[in-house]
């Protein structure tokens, strides 16, 4: 996981580097997505039903095809049993950033877009009336995507995407540790605003 996180420092570093160095005019987006998660398996021995959730995502294009992107992230996975003798819902908060690659399909204005990138999030594990019983902490996991840029006009694109969730955190609940990886597909549609 140290690899990781000083490759992605690295290749983030090179990649502003490189825009700094260029003389071409930036481009801004802004996405706002939501859908549904499917969790891959369970949660610290907890089955989990079928989740949702959304992010708000900033992306400055570097070059032609290659951009990073940065924004921040909520999902909920409810269990469908419980824990700890708690009805319990996991929600997963926090940041994302990365970089995306972005090309049209041929002479179309349909663009294909895949994300590889990193998550710095936390778990709170909460009762059924909302309050937080447990909270994990923040650390890093990964996250990938792939989807397709659809044009609307007038600065406006839909984007659908299907996502890739992957943090571990652990957590010592009552002198035992409980090691919480979460894993989960996301469908998403979203909405991108160009400026």
């Amino acid at each position: 996981m140290k690899k990781v996180k000083i490759t992605l420092i690295i290749v983030l570093t090179l990649s502003i580097t490189n825009c700094i160095a260029q003389n071409n005019q930036s481009k801004f987006t802004f996405e706002l997505n939501v859908g549904p998660s499917f969790a891959t398996q369970n949660l610290a021995g907890t089955d989990l039903n079928v989740g949702g959730g959304f992010e708000g995502i900033f992306n400055y294009q570097l070059m032609t095809h290659l951009g990073v992107y940065a924004g921040w992230g909520w999902n909920i996975s409810p269990s469908r049993e419980s824990f700890q003798e708690i009805d319990a819902d996991f929600e997963e908060t926090g940041y994302v950033f990365g970089l995306q690659f972005k090309h049209p399909f041929r002479s179309s204005e349909i663009s294909w877009v895949v994300r590889l990138g990193g998550l710095y999030n936390h778990l709170e594990i909460e009762d059924s009336e909302g309050e937080i019983l447990w909270d994990t902490g923040h650390g890093f996991g990964i996250q990938a995507a792939a989807g397709l840029d659809i044009p609307l006009g007038m600065k406006w694109s839909l984007s659908p995407m299907i996502k890739f969730h992957s943090l571990s955190r652990d957590l010592e609940i009552e002198s035992t540790t409980n090691n919480f990886d979460l894993r989960y597909f996301a469908p998403r549609v979203g909405i991108v605003r160009q400026f």
